[in-house]
């Protein structure tokens, strides 16, 4: 029995050995997995600030870097650039094409969808320098850094150029899983810039702070590209900084970030230190809130009323400048806080008709600092014409259920309308039950008295950028819905159409999901005056406009234009771009004067005929 006992004793002691060294290895692997930078890694950077701290940080990274090659980029990607975090499927981690919250638009298999030639999205990827090889003369070893250079799809890569990073206005070209192209809003530059979605505009801002300080000795042989700083501190151009300071704080240090980082460091020797201590950001250049900022924005000027409807008031004005930068514009009606906004122009809805407001607005920076009034301007919106009924009210209350989170075609009918909703789920929620639309659009059926305003709410889920919805009427385009983030309600006033209406709210994104709720317009039961955009074109067959579409901003008419005495260009939404009278007095064309890319109606008399300006 003694001997026994001994026995199951030493088998109980193995087991127990057997059970401790796995849970060792485990905290091993798990450390392995989760690995920083070693210990003592920025010691010598410890207790600096400043431009001291950024020059600390760009010894110990230029320590240690092993310049690899252009070529050796490939064979980086296969470990720094792979998809651990999304859909952790092995394909090239694309911060151009990823989709965080869906499926991405194509993928790439490492080694095997190397660049080449392309010639639309998904036909390769290539070397994406974040900070363009051009501004360095495509030198070693910045041309090779695998810190700032990304695998991304060959044709955004290209359509990115070697633009800057910034927020983008008007867009020109949009990626597939939302990145842009097009005019700076960023305050300070009002070139063409490149955004990228959310979820990566943090990534962008460390990799630039990388450069920037890895290189700062150098920056001042580079060409700056609307974006470096010519001298090692603050190494940015100041708007440039002031973006990139915004995305980084608004886009978190993510684990992708981390194990790109770590990879690096094994294949380079150095490292990313923004994202191994996010801190060293606001240490070096502040953060967006500075304490010691006291200086207010200058007063807006140019304040002045550009449109205004039955219902509306647009309001536009110059920039403010300041110290650090303007972050947004309180606006003011009739001296009470009505909204604020980032842009320099607004549109305040919901107002009565024949009725005087009074407007004034102030600039704020990030510190809370608040500019002077502007100077007040009035005006009273037009006249209404006529009483509309709420004759359609869609809550979005009987969506049908099946397959709610998918996207599919859905169908209902409600208050006498069917409904068809492409490419739309119905599991989000605004108010409560919602469609949600992504690539597709949301479209009534044929309803007989006519629409005079609509009002809709809508919200961006998920992820993505802030955009717009075209509104349709018949097919003709009457209007844009915006979408954010934020739940908010648009009146597209004025719209005046009577008749047999189909309308259409479409989503030409092919990523952002953008939820709709509380939908209704008004109508007047076929007594409103129907609208210039409505005109039966059919009736005007006798007068055409040649060649459709213009050129060279001249209208040739076609038919009988001797006895007409007035002419008249509207845009869609009816309003009087320019007038003529007695147009056709020296010839059978009128001069126009700088009409914008669009539809318009050009009115004669009483008749009317459709153009296109390209």
């Amino acid at each position: 029995m003694i001997m026994l006992f001994y026995i199951l004793k030493i088998v109980i002691n193995i087991h127990q050995f057997i059970i401790m060294k796995k849970l060792f290895l485990f905290t091993v692997l798990a450390q392995l997995a989760h690995a920083q930078a070693p210990s003592g890694y920025y010691s010598s950077a410890n207790g600096l600030t400043g431009a001291p701290l950024k020059t600390a940080l760009s010894n110990i990274i230029t320590s240690g870097h092993q310049d690899k090659g252009y070529g050796g980029l490939w064979t980086a990607y296969q470990t720094t650039d792979i998809d651990k975090n999304y859909e952790n499927d092995g394909s090239i981690l694309d911060i151009y094409s990823e989709r965080p919250s869906s499926s991405d638009p194509y993928n790439y298999t490492p080694g095997s969808n190397q660049c080449g030639t392309y010639s639309t999205e998904g036909n390769c990827y290539n070397r994406e320098h974040i900070v363009p090889q051009s501004f360095f003369n495509e030198a070693s070893p910045m041309k090779n850094d695998i810190h700032f250079i990304r695998a991304t799809d060959g044709k955004v890569n290209g359509m990115r150029s070697n633009y800057p990073f910034g927020k983008v206005g008007s867009t020109t070209f949009t990626s597939q899983n939302g990145s842009k192209l097009g005019s700076s809003s960023s305050s300070g530059f009002s070139g063409t810039v490149f955004e990228p979605i959310d979820e990566f505009k943090g990534d962008v801002a460390r990799m630039v702070f990388y450069f920037v300080t890895r290189y700062q000795s150098q920056l001042s042989s580079f060409s700056s590209g609307n974006m470096l700083g010519g001298s090692a501190f603050p190494g940015l151009q100041t708007w440039e900084l002031n973006v990139l300071l915004a995305w980084h704080t608004q886009d978190p240090v993510s684990q992708a970030e981390i194990n790109r980082n770590n990879a690096s460091y094994t294949f380079q020797g150095n490292r990313n230190p923004f994202i191994d201590n996010p801190n060293y950001v606001n240490q070096i250049w502040g953060s967006q809130t500075p304490t010691n900022d006291t200086q207010a924005p200058t007063t807006v000027t140019n304040l002045s009323i550009p449109a205004k409807t039955s219902s509306s008031i647009s309001l536009t004005w110059s920039a403010s400048t300041d110290n650090v930068a303007v972050t947004s514009y309180d606006v003011y009606m009739n001296g009470s806080l009505k909204s604020n906004v980032t842009s320099t122009s607004t549109t305040v809805t919901g107002l009565n008709p024949s009725t005087t407001y009074s407007f004034y607005v102030k600039a704020k920076d990030a510190a809370g600092n608040v500019s002077a009034n502007s100077s007040t301007v009035s005006a009273a919106t037009n006249a209404g014409t006529t009483t509309p009924t709420n004759c359609v009210n869609e809550t979005f209350e009987t969506i049908p259920s099946t397959s709610a989170s998918s996207y599919t075609t859905k169908t209902w009918t409600n208050g006498g309308i069917t409904w068809t909703a492409t490419d739309s789920r119905s599991d989000q929620t605004i108010s409560n039950k919602a469609i949600t639309v992504r690539n597709g659009s949301l479209k009534s059926s044929s309803f007989s008295n006519g629409i005079t305003s609509l009002t809709v709410t809508t919200q961006l889920k998920f992820s993505g950028s802030n955009g717009t919805f075209n509104v349709l009427v018949n097919g003709v385009n009457v209007g844009t819905i915006p979408y954010s983030t934020t739940a908010t309600t648009t009146t597209i006033s004025n719209i005046n159409i009577s008749g047999n209406v189909v309308v259409s709210l479409v989503n030409n994104s092919s990523s952002n999901r953008v939820a709709i709720d509380n939908l209704n317009w008004t109508c007047s039961a076929g007594t409103a005056k129907q609208s210039i955009v409505s005109t039966d074109y059919s009736e005007t067959k006798k007068l055409q406009v040649y060649p459709n579409p213009i050129t060279n901003q001249e209208i040739f008419v076609k038919g009988e234009t001797e006895n007409i005495q007035k002419a008249e260009i509207y845009n869609l939404q009816g309003k009087v771009m320019q007038a003529f009278d007695q147009p056709f007095k020296h010839g059978k064309s009128i001069k126009t004067r700088n009409l914008q890319q669009g539809i318009y109606i050009l009115k004669l008399d009483e008749k009317s005929l459709k153009f296109l300006v390209k």
